[in-house]
Parts: C-alpha cells; sequence; structure tokens
C-alpha cells in the first residue's frame, strides 16, 4: 500500500463512514496505530473486520490517503498474524509462492483422479436415459470421502487460528464479556452474514443485492457437494424443474453474476473500492468463475450424453 502515511488524522473518514458507531471507530484510529508501528494493538483490535469497504471514506478524503484500501491491507496484515502457519504470509507477499501452491495442490488433486477415476469401457458411458454416466467415471463415494478429508482439514486449520485470534484480541488484553453476550451476538453474526445488511448503509446499493447473490450461490453450492453429494452427483437425469436442478442452477447463476460483476468493475476500477487490487483478489474471482464454469458445462454435457466432454471437463 503506497501513501501509507499520508493520513493527517483529520477525522473526515470516521465521520463519513455509514458503519461507523459509538464506541466502535474507524478507520482513523487504526491507521493511528499502523503508523506508529503498534502491532499488539493492531492484533487486538476488531475494528477491521467491521469495515465492508464501500469505499465511501476514500472518496471524502481530502490527503486522498486511502483509508478504506488501508482497511482492506490492514485484514490482510491481520489475516497472517492470525494464521499461525504462515501459510497467509507467504501467500499476500510471495506470487511465485501463491502460484507454486495452486499448482502443487492441482497436481495432488491429478494424481488422486488419475489413481482413483478412469474412464470406463465404451459401453459404460451412458445409462439408459441417455445421459453420460458419471459415477462410472468418479464414483460418487470416493469424491465424498474426499469432501470429507478437505473440509475437515480446512475446519481444523480455521478453528485453531479463530483459536488463535480469540487469544489476541480476547486473552491477551484481558477483555471480560459476560458469556451470555457470546450466545446473543451469535445470532448476529448468523444474520449479518445470511442478509449482508451493512453493505445496505454504503452508497452503492447493486454491490450489496450482488454480493449476497454470489454469497448465497456460493454457500448453496457448498453444502449441495459436502453434505448432499449423493444427491446431486447422480447418474439420473432429473426435470429442470426438479429441486437438484434448481438449486444447481440458482447457485450458478449467482456465481456467475457476482464474479462477472466483480471482474468488470475490478478491471474498470471506476469504483472506490475496485481502484486497488491485491493479487490474491483476482485470484480468487477467477478461480471461482472457472469453477463454476466448469461445473456448468460438465452438467450440459452429462444431460446431453457427450460422455468424453463430461469426463475431461469433471
Amino acid at each position: 500500500m503506497k501513501d501509507w502515511d499520508a493520513c493527517f488524522h483529520c477525522g473526515n473518514c470516521t465521520a463519513t463512514c455509514p458503519l461507523s458507531e459509538e464506541g466502535v471507530l474507524f478507520p482513523r484510529k487504526k491507521i493511528r496505530a499502523m503508523q506508529m508501528g503498534l502491532k499488539d494493538t493492531l492484533a487486538s483490535g476488531v475494528e477491521p473486520w467491521l469495515c465492508y469497504y464501500c469505499g465511501d471514506c476514500s472518496k471524502e478524503c481530502p490527503r486522498d490517503a486511502n483509508p478504506g484500501e488501508l482497511m482492506m491491507s490492514l485484514r490482510r496484515y491481520l489475516t497472517s498474524v492470525y494464521d499461525w502457519t504462515g501459510l497467509s504470509k507467504l501467500i499476500y507477499t510471495s506470487k511465485a509462492a501463491e502460484l507454486a501452491l495452486i499448482f502443487l495442490f492441482a497436481a495432488l488433486v491429478f494424481v488422486l483422479s488419475i489413481i482413483y477415476s478412469g474412464v470406463p469401457d465404451q459401453s459404460l458411458w451412458l445409462t439408459a436415459e441417455g445421459g453420460v454416466a458419471i459415477n462410472n467415471f468418479f464414483p460418487v463415494e470416493y469424491v465424498h470421502f474426499g469432501d470429507i478429508v478437505m473440509a475437515g482439514l480446512l475446519a481444523a486449520l480455521l478453528i485453531t487460528n479463530i483459536l488463535n485470534m480469540y487469544f489476541k484480541v480476547i486473552v491477551k488484553p484481558k477483555v471480560r464479556a459476560p458469556i451470555s453476550s457470546y450466545f446473543t451476538e451469535f445470532f448476529t453474526l448468523i444474520w449479518n452474514f445470511a442478509t449482508q445488511q451493512k453493505f445496505k448503509k454504503c452508497d452503492s446499493k447493486p454491490y450489496w443485492f450482488i454480493h449476497l447473490f454470489l454469497v448465497s450461490g456460493y454457500v448453496a453450492l457448498f453444502i449441495i457437494v459436502v453434505f448432499f453429494l449423493e444427491w446431486f452427483q447422480t447418474d439420473t437425469i432429473h426435470a429442470w424443474y426438479h429441486p437438484q436442478r434448481l438449486l444447481g442452477y440458482y447457485a450458478t447463476v449467482g456465481l456467475f453474476a457476482g464474479t462477472i460483476y466483480f471482474i468488470i468493475r475490478r478491471r474498470r476500477k471506476l469504483q472506490q473500492n475496485n481502484k486497488y487490487s491485491h493479487y490474491t483478489d483476482w485470484t480468487f474471482v477467477i478461480m471461482l468463475f472457472l469453477t463454476t464454469l466448469t461445473g456448468i458445462l460438465m452438467h450440459i454435457f452429462r444431460v446431453n450424453g457427450l460422455a468424453l466432454a463430461t469426463y475431461y471437463t469433471y
């Protein structure tokens, strides 16, 4: 982040921020802590995670200090602080390391797919309905087991990083909070996650709707793949109005709409919160788009009986 020291602390960003509330003031206080190098103060604060980077503060900044991007940069830094593995810091500071990890994981998946799958005999390519027998290529039991293993590893990393964050935010600074607040605020967390309602306070209203559409599609597909894969990866061709297909189409449209929208915004750099893109931002949105594209292509090939196209796309 360039010009991180351009801020003169006039407080205009805090005054104009639609999300700043009494007792929770940002971004000026955190920018001050950044300039002073107060690492413990930064690590123990939750304000950076309450910022949705709508960009209103940066538009109103008389010094062009880009407080919104400073908060985004701070979130990347804090992610590396809370991540005990050091992977986040490695990815955020090295493009080569990020690409190496992506290709390493892709190679692992490719090797496992060779071991546990294979193009079956041509007589087993199609079902009686004329669709592609996908489970003859890659049995759903193997895929589901892989999903569970991956979900378990990611959950372990997430939980341990959350505990590390809890130590730095609550335990180390000796913050006292009533036990009941953990339960009441949990429902607040669920509500904000499900509605993304604070995005509506930003000037750009379409941004809230598209982001909500994208998140809902992502969550729907995640739940289907992890918990209901045997229902989703089937050789049966359901009617277009079947819940299985409708959920898949909803998730696909949501993911396509969101990723294309954000790719265009980042490419054109017209809005304040898209003027600066870290390379990891591009990696995420492009991989999400490609995953969605190959998923819907595989579905189209499968229901139309294009066996080899289905298998290779899979």
